[in-house]
């Protein structure tokens, strides 16, 4: 909490108490470090390496703990989206928010196959109910780990009017890791839908799928070079950023 030692105190009311706490004044800024955040002649770069926290790392550059808040400060991702996360975090953080089974079809599925219904595996029995779908990627997102076969199979589900539908499935997957997204050369791409058919086209030669665990990693592998101060000015710029906040 060295942080917030040098920002004052102010009495503040939270949620509904009448009763008013005394609590650090965050509300002030200053503008010190933004002024040398993107000057290099003040700056160095660090990779963030496994298992680093911020602490640790003020230790490693200054010989002290203090000053890990500067961190955040000069580096917008970090203080937007949080410290990068170690792999075993990672891999417990990816499984947490993709926990669903994904079924990948090239058929149009607008008009069926909805949310709520109950899908149907004919060769392997297993059943479970869609929570989403995403169209332009051909996929049905049933709730939990359900073992549909790996490798496809015809799936039905009968609709609200009592309708028995089929889909032709060509895989079944971990949510974490089906598509999010394709990417070739130039950027994202769109797959794009056969205007005719309604069906998913293939993505094509040169165009990379991104499965939802990649991009995730990908974000969190942007977050582990930042930019810090150089030890030798450390001393100083931290003085004039508590001189300023005092003022």
């Amino acid at each position: 909490m060295d942080f917030f030692k040098d920002f004052g105190d102010v009495a503040y009311s939270f949620g509904n108490n009448e009763l008013a706490s005394i609590t650090p004044d965050i509300s002030k800024y200053v503008d010190v470090v933004d002024q040398i955040k993107d000057d290099i002649a003040f700056l160095t770069y660090y990779n963030i390496k496994e298992g680093d926290r911020p602490d640790q790392v003020s230790l490693q550059i200054y010989g002290t703990t203090l000053y890990y808040w500067t961190f955040y400060l000069l580096n917008d991702k970090i203080r937007q989206q949080g410290w990068p996360l170690t792999n075993t975090e990672f891999q417990r953080y990816i499984k947490k928010i993709f926990p669903n089974t994904v079924l990948n079809t090239r058929e149009n599925i607008s008009t069926k196959f909805k949310v709520g219904q109950t899908v149907t595996g004919n060769t392997s029995g297993a059943s479970g109910k869609i929570i989403k779908r995403n169209f332009m990627l051909g996929q049905i997102v049933i709730e939990g780990e359900v073992n549909f076969t790996a490798g496809g199979e015809i799936v039905s589900s009968v609709n609200s009017q009592g309708i028995t539908e089929t889909v032709n499935v060509t895989s079944s997957i971990d949510e974490r890791l089906a598509a999010s997204y394709y990417t070739d050369t130039s950027g994202v791409v769109d797959v794009g839908v056969d205007s005719a058919t309604g069906r998913l086209l293939n993505p094509g030669v040169g165009v990379n799928e991104i499965t939802n665990e990649q991009g995730y990693y990908a974000v969190n592998e942007s977050l582990k070079q930042i930019k810090v101060i150089r030890p030798s000015l450390i001393t100083t710029l931290i003085g004039s950023y508590k001189k300023a906040l005092r003022v």
